[in-house]
């Protein structure tokens, strides 16, 4: 499959080819909602998603350097260097990092904006030193580059019906949308990090701190005062995906059933965490085979009956370059 990928991209240079292959493996060991998602994409366009993914995926590991081998001033010397190598490889087309190599050939082939990148290393810079973060106002600064900015470089390479400015508010909502969910699904695997990602203002408001979670995560015991909380934070998430939702038809229709499938899965993430009666301080909630296998199944019918369409209206331009503004019939 990875071989098909790459000769529908146009991707010949062997070393090239490598390089996106290694991003593709990252994404399927790392991000298996996620991957799941992309397989429905049409196949000229999935190395460049896995590019990008690959490349956040990077300096992810970076921050969140379990182990704790390294220190704070380590880790922020390497996404430095990372920024640096990154900076070097949109100019030149070159880097000896397959990762990076491969995210800047994807960034010049679809003409994605470099200050998106940056704004995605610096609030990975400031997980390195940021433990909470008081307002939601605060979050969403924060999100923007952590979250928004990957909706926006997703969008030249998915293409859209319209001008892509109309469709960039959603995109980035959608971003925002996925992370606040893998906020929501991770607390106490990020207080073990000993960070809170959760507004203080909306835990204050349930009589939720720092100290009430970390005595629930420490003794596994439970208290309604939290329970409350983490309502208010779903309810607040799914706020944020009904905001992101009409864009996913303002997409070019080939692409909208991975989107509709990862908008479906990750918001199966919400529904697990409520059936689990937010237990999420204990017991990481996760979506059920057979769900993300029907969600898989749904998308892949979609996806043949957009092919079925296309074949009637006539070819669809094609992925690369600038956004596809494809005019074809809309799902």
């Amino acid at each position: 499959m990875t071989r098909r990928e790459l000769d529908a991209a146009g991707v010949a240079d062997p070393a090239l080819r490598a390089a996106y292959a290694r991003c593709r493996r990252l994404n399927a060991r790392h991000g298996r909602t996620y991957f799941l998602a992309t397989r429905l994409l049409p196949v000229e366009r999935r190395s460049a998603v896995h590019a990008l993914y690959g490349f956040a995926r990077r300096a992810d590991d970076i921050v969140d350097d379990l182990d704790r081998h390294r220190t704070s001033d380590e880790r922020d010397r390497l996404l430095r260097c990372l920024a640096n190598d990154l900076a070097h490889a949109l100019r030149s087309g070159s880097s000896s990092d397959p990762v990076v190599r491969a995210v800047a050939d994807t960034a010049g082939r679809y003409d994605i904006e470099h200050a998106l990148f940056a704004d995605f290393l610096a609030s990975m810079r400031a997980d390195l030193t940021v433990t909470d973060y008081p307002t939601y106002a605060d979050l969403r600064a924060y999100m923007h580059g952590s979250a928004a900015v990957i909706g926006l470089q997703m969008l030249p390479v998915l293409g859209t019906v319209g001008p892509r400015e109309e469709a960039a508010p959603h995109a980035a909502a959608l971003g925002v949308a996925f992370q606040l969910t893998n906020f929501l699904r991770d607390v106490g695997e990020d207080l073990d990090r000993g960070r809170v990602y959760l507004p203080t203002d909306l835990l204050a408001a349930h009589g939720v701190d720092r100290p009430l979670l970390e005595w629930s995560r420490r003794t596994g015991r439970r208290d309604p005062r939290v329970r409350a909380a983490l309502v208010a934070a779903e309810a607040m998430t799914r706020d944020v995906y009904r905001a992101a939702e009409p864009g996913i038809g303002m997409l070019d229709p080939r692409v909208r059933p991975c989107i509709r499938t990862a908008f479906t899965l990750y918001g199966g993430i919400l529904d697990a965490i409520a059936d689990q009666d937010y237990t999420v301080l204990h017991h990481r909630a996760v979506v059920s085979r057979g769900r993300r296998a029907a969600a898989a199944a749904a998308g892949a019918a979609h996806v043949i009956g957009a092919r079925c369409r296309a074949r009637i209206m006539g070819p669809a331009p094609s992925g690369g370059g600038a956004a596809s503004q494809w005019k074809g019939p809309v799902l």
